[in-house]
């Protein structure tokens, strides 16, 4: 059949072919019925507040629900399950009852059920400091003296004994991975001051023995918009990767590639509308040639003065590599970045605090690497004037069961029905503690703390009600602490 050519009409200009033209008329059909029923749900506004916010800068500075002290994080994560009766949670108990046997103990409640002995005294000497008269071990004799400005939640207690949902737990709130962690939830709440820098950074450890069980999901964003997911500095070598501009290009010619690039994203973006991650994409672009410029004198501890580097320890061989990262912390919530988590141990048992054998040369060894560091990092957040706007929290996934591990050198079990946090700064109340542990320290007895309850008091710390922290997915808003939490407002100035 020939057809005239009349009937043959050209694709407009709007369309780059007839097929992309029934493509777009056919999805607006579709868009104008589901915006007929989301505006009948009364979601339409919502969902559009929240792609404008997103559509604009993502990381702009933005206002909490209310005025608060704190403005950043730094979270020393104790990877592998810190022991509490071995740090922070004396139980003279222990040492009276030590060898005995807890009745009607499950020995399925840590992860090596065929190797449970009896309850174990503390291989630490512990001494009460400060005027709250707070109770420490041996092995942390320079924390030991900021215990006055601390306050600890000794009844926190987590769902699962196994590292990597236990890890899920402690930064996403729930168990299982894919969901966003908290440092991505507070980049997503509060954006970032400096936009030269990552919102949220990330440090593991640095001698070779591994990152957390778990790996990157730790620091995902989830569903959140990619661009709140952390940023992790790498181990070995330069700490950011290809920061430095190739030696054959000039910053003029940088900067139209880069505005090149822009232009055509943005025209992919406007004709897919739908695809919320072309927005944090293009800013990856731009934020990585702002940091060309910011990140590396942020980066460079050379600079700092003799006396700090004494103050952390960058010279001595037992701490220097944590030394640093506590230096480093410092040195990026002083130029505005938001969040900071630093992993203390590898990935593997004796290579983190998962002391399953040797309780004593695996705590006392960790110690060593991490006592003068953070308590350099309290007294220089201190003195200078970022104790108020800087929330330090310290914990691990889950906490070491009270009796032994068989062994040659007996150590402990998991235990997620107890663990000690401490917080400092960022408007907590100093030489307080909240929650008790049973006479042994096996479980929250007193004022228990969930993970939920747990991330409810930093966001509260930082101005958020936590159930109205949320976001859109999959038909629901979802928040960091679920359908749950309450804030552990006792250690609260």
């Amino acid at each position: 059949m020939n057809l005239h050519p009349h009937f043959i009409a050209s694709p407009s200009p709007l369309f780059t072919s007839r097929r992309d033209f029934l493509r777009r008329t056919g999805s607006g059909m579709g868009l104008l019925a589901l915006s007929s029923l989301l505006d009948q749900a009364g979601l339409l506004q919502a969902a559009e507040g929240t792609a404008t916010k997103l559509a604009l800068n993502p990381l702009a500075p933005h206002p909490a629900h209310f005025p608060t002290k704190a403005k950043s994080v730094i979270w020393l994560f104790m990877n592998g399950g810190q022991s509490q009766v071995d740090t922070w949670d004396y139980k003279p108990e222990l040492a009276k009852r030590d060898g005995k046997a807890i009745e009607g103990f499950d020995p399925k409640t840590g992860f090596f059920p065929g190797e449970v002995g009896g309850l174990m005294k503390s291989p630490f000497a512990f001494a009460q400091h400060g005027q709250s008269g707070t109770w420490a071990t041996e092995i942390f004799p320079n924390l030991a003296r900021h215990v006055d400005d601390m306050a600890f939640i000794h009844s926190c207690f987590t769902q699962t004994n196994n590292h990597s949902p236990a890890l899920f737990q402690i930064n996403t709130g729930s168990s299982r991975m894919g969901l966003p962690c908290m440092g991505s939830w507070v980049t997503y709440g509060l954006g970032t001051v400096n936009q030269n820098l990552p919102a949220f950074v990330v440090m593991y450890d640095t001698l070779g023995r591994g990152i957390p069980k778990g790996h990157a999901s730790n620091w995902g964003a989830g569903f959140l918009p990619g661009v709140f997911q952390g940023t992790a500095l790498n181990a070995q070598g330069a700490p950011i990767n290809n920061l430095a501009r190739d030696a054959s290009m000039t910053d003029d010619q940088q900067r139209a590639q880069l505005n090149l690039l822009n232009k055509l994203n943005r025209r992919h973006q406007q004709q897919n509308p739908q695809e919320a991650e072309l927005a944090a994409r293009i800013e990856s672009f731009e934020m990585a040639y702002r940091m060309q410029m910011a990140a590396p004198e942020a980066l460079d501890l050379g600079k700092e003065p003799e006396s700090i580097r004494a103050l952390y320890g960058l010279d001595d061989k037992k701490c220097s590599h944590f030394a640093k990262q506590c230096l480093m912390a410092r040195r990026m919530v002083e130029r505005g970045v938001r969040f900071v988590q630093i992993y203390s141990g590898g990935m593997d048992n004796q290579l983190s605090w998962d002391g399953h054998s040797d309780i004593a040369g695996n705590h006392r060894g960790f110690a060593q690497e991490t006592d003068q560091p953070i308590a350099a990092l309290l007294t220089d957040l201190k003195q200078r004037g970022l104790m108020d706007s800087t929330l330090v929290l310290c914990c691990g996934e889950f906490g070491r069961l009270p009796i032994a591990q068989k062994g040659a050198k007996p150590g402990r079990d998991h235990n997620p029905h107890a663990f000690t946090a401490w917080m400092f700064g960022g408007g907590v109340k100093g030489g307080v503690h909240h929650g008790e542990t049973d006479e042994v320290g096996f479980k929250a007895a007193v004022d228990k703390v969930s993970v939920n309850d747990l991330h409810a008091t930093v966001l509260h710390l930082l101005g958020f009600d936590h159930e109205k922290l949320t976001y859109r997915s999959n038909g629901r808003d979802f928040r960091l602490t679920d359908v749950a939490g309450y804030v552990v407002k006792k250690i609260i100035a």
